[in-house]
Formats: structure tokens, sequence, C-alpha cells
């Protein structure tokens, strides 16, 4: 096997990975980032009604690696959230002054995000961005892993890091097992223009189909979540421009005034799955080649990035101490870290999507109680709000805005 070339491989430019990439990098690691989409197509990408909810830990990574400035101008603060469950009128308010002057989180469109991250990934010097590129084989060996790309030329590191996706075949070469189900229920996501501004309060409305989330963005804009029963989305999503909007309207409602669909409209079925292992020799997995989860909570991305900020902290201080980035004991910490965390948080959008997608009247009503309940509860509502601002638990360095 080939002498060892960087510090690090990571195996996809998506959010996430070149997250990981970029803050390894910044802490002087030497990383190549293979990706396969040409950084061309990234300055290029069009507006396609797709963006992420961040956390506001994760604004506090992205800002400790340098990429939040990239971002000026292009980010909505979330300051309030309002929760509710259908037509009742009993609901769960998060104002984030509760817990300060700090937005509960962001959204950005995604496009924005990669091109940050890309703009963050070629200011580096330690960070070698493969793009576009293939990766056709990887081979893992007792103390290097060599990948080939499909022009044939070859990089050698200690360790690869899988941030390839779902489908990862990384992930299915070296073996790891996937648990993983599916709901009876597709995602549609569109983005609305509306004429009232939504003054940075993201709505999360429980239908008996599922979650409604209407998330603010720049401008008198929103991002719209709409799960649907698996069964009628289909129907739904190839309804004319007309008939999609009057649908989406009667869900939405007037409180924002006028609303009309912007751009294309998404869709995509709604899944779990869960590694069971997120390391292997000479490999980590981060991200949803690790994970998936609903989006009920919208905390998606926010664990990947939660991945991405441990395993580079882990790796870091492993790298100061001389110790081999690649070894078992480095990356067994990675995993005890992050594979409880995120079990628990897989565990708990199952249930509220699983409690708050029954319609039974009884039901119905004690989750309204409940939801009543914690809104005059101002501890147990507080404790609840740093969660969905991603600050609770152990956090990386990076996530508590400490650079490494």
């Amino acid at each position: 096997m080939a002498k060892a070339t960087h510090d690090l491989l990571v195996v996809g430019g998506g959010m996430v990975g070149a997250t990981f990439a970029v803050a390894a990098a910044r802490a002087g690691l030497r990383v190549a980032l293979i990706d396969r989409e040409a950084p061309a197509a990234l300055e290029a990408a069009p507006f396609d009604g797709r963006a992420s909810a961040i956390a506001y830990s994760s604004h506090r990574l992205l800002a400790t690696i340098g990429v939040w400035p990239h971002l000026a101008g292009h980010a909505q603060a979330i300051t309030d959230i309002r929760v509710s469950d259908g037509e009742s009128r009993l609901f769960l308010h998060f104002d984030h002054r509760e817990l300060g002057d700090q937005p509960m989180g962001f959204m950005v469109e995604n496009r924005f995000i990669r091109r940050a991250l890309f703009a963050a990934a070629t200011a580096l010097p330690t960070l070698d961005f493969r793009a576009p590129a293939t990766l056709t084989a990887l081979d893992r060996g007792a103390v290097l892993v060599e990948a080939t790309l499909d022009g044939g030329e070859r990089i050698a590191a200690p360790l690869a890091i899988d941030a390839s996706g779902r489908n990862s075949a990384l992930r299915r070469q070296a073996k790891i097992d996937v648990v993983e189900w599916t709901y009876p229920q597709t995602a549609i996501v569109c983005t609305v223009a509306h004429e009232r501004p939504h003054r940075g309060v993201a709505h999360e409305r429980f239908l008996p189909a599922g979650p409604f989330a209407i998330l603010p963005l720049p401008g008198d804009r929103s991002s719209l979540v709409w799960t649907e029963r698996q069964d009628l989305a289909p129907t739904i999503l190839a309804l004319d421009e007309r008939a999609f909007a009057h649908e989406m309207r009667r869900r939405f409602g007037d409180f924002l005034g006028a609303v009309r669909v912007e751009g294309p409209r998404w869709s995509y079925p709604l899944a779990v799955h869960h590694a069971h292992r997120y390391i292997a020799d000479r490999l980590a997995l981060i991200g949803d080649a690790a994970h998936g989860i609903h989006p009920i909570a919208g905390q998606g991305v926010n664990l990947g990035f939660r991945d991405a900020a441990a395993l580079a902290e882990v790796l870091v201080d492993a790298m100061r101490l001389g110790l081999d980035v690649g070894a078992a004991p480095a990356l067994e910490t990675y995993e005890r870290w992050r594979r409880f965390d995120n079990t628990v948080l897989i565990a708990v959008t199952d249930s509220l999507n699983r409690l708050f997608a029954n319609d039974i009247a009884p039901i119905r009503l004690a989750r309204d109680l409940g939801l009543a309940a914690v809104n005059e509860i101002p501890p147990l509502k507080r404790f609840f709000m740093a969660h969905a601002r991603g600050t609770v638990g152990k956090l990386p360095r990076l996530l508590e805005g400490v650079a490494l």
C-alpha cells in the first residue's frame, strides 16, 4: 500500500462531510475531500426550494470554523417556535427571549450552505478538495486506507470518513448492518411566498396525516415541509399549480395573508435507518451514512453536524497527542459519544410521530393538555427549548463555539 499522502480521507462533500473536512483541516489535519459534484455546479446551483433548519448550536459550529460569514444575508433567524395540534386552541410557544438574546436557530437554503462550505474549504491549504471525482475502490489495510479515483489517482491516509449518505456503499463494504423502517408518510417540500411577514416564527402543526411545518426564510417567504399519507401524496403532487396551491392553503391557513407556491415541489418517503456500528477498521461513519430520522423535529442535519464536530474533536486531540488517528481507541470514543445520543433522538422523534399521527379523541385530548401543561411550566419549557437549540448534553467544543 502506498505511503500516506493525507491524514484523513473524506468521501462525500455534502453539508455534513464538508463541515467535518473544514473543521479538521482548520485544526491542522491534512484532509482529502472527494465529491462527485463540480465546484462550478455548486456556484451556479439554482433555487430548488430545499432549506435546512440550523439549530443554534450548529450555528456556533459553522461560525467557529469560518463558514457562517459566507452566509451573511442568506440566513433567517428563528426567534419563536409555535407547536399546535390541528385546530386545537391549546398550543406550546417557545420564545427565544426566555433563554437569552440568541435565536432558536436559523433557516438557510441548502444551496447557500453548500456554497459557503465550498468557499471555506477552498481557502484552507490543508484541505485538498477533489471534485468532481468518484471513488471507484477503497482498500482498508492494517495501517492505511487507499482510495482509487475514477481517473486512476490513488490517495492514502490512516482513516476514511464515510459521509456518502443513506445508501453508502462503503458501509455495505464494511459489512455494517442497518436497522430501518418506513412510515406510511411522504414529505412534500416547497417554498411559499406570503403577503404578511412571518416575524421569524416557525410553526409546527400536527395534522392527522403528520406534521405540517412552516419555517421562516429571508423575506416574506417560508419553507414548507408537508407530511402527507403515502397513498395520497402522489395524487397531490400530480395536481396542477392551481389545485396544488388550493390544497396547500387549506392546511396553511390565512394567518400570513395570501400565499403562493414559489419554485418546484419536492417529495421523499419518510423512513428511519440506524447503523449497528459507526466504525470499522480504519473507517468512521457520519451523517446519513450512520443514521436518518423523521423530520418531525427538524434535527436531521443537526445530528450530522454533531457527528462531524465530535469526530473532528476526537481526531484532533489524538493527533496532538501523537496517536494514530485511525486506530481503534479514537474511533471507539467517537462511537460511544454519538451513537447513544442519536439512538435517543431517533426514539423520541419516532414516538412523537406515532403519538401525533393518532387521531383517537382521548389521545388527542391528552396530548393537547400535555402541550398546554408544558407551556405553563417554565423550567420544563426551557428544557425543551434547550433541546430545540441543540444545547443539551455533552457538546463537542465546536458546538460550544470553542475552536479546536
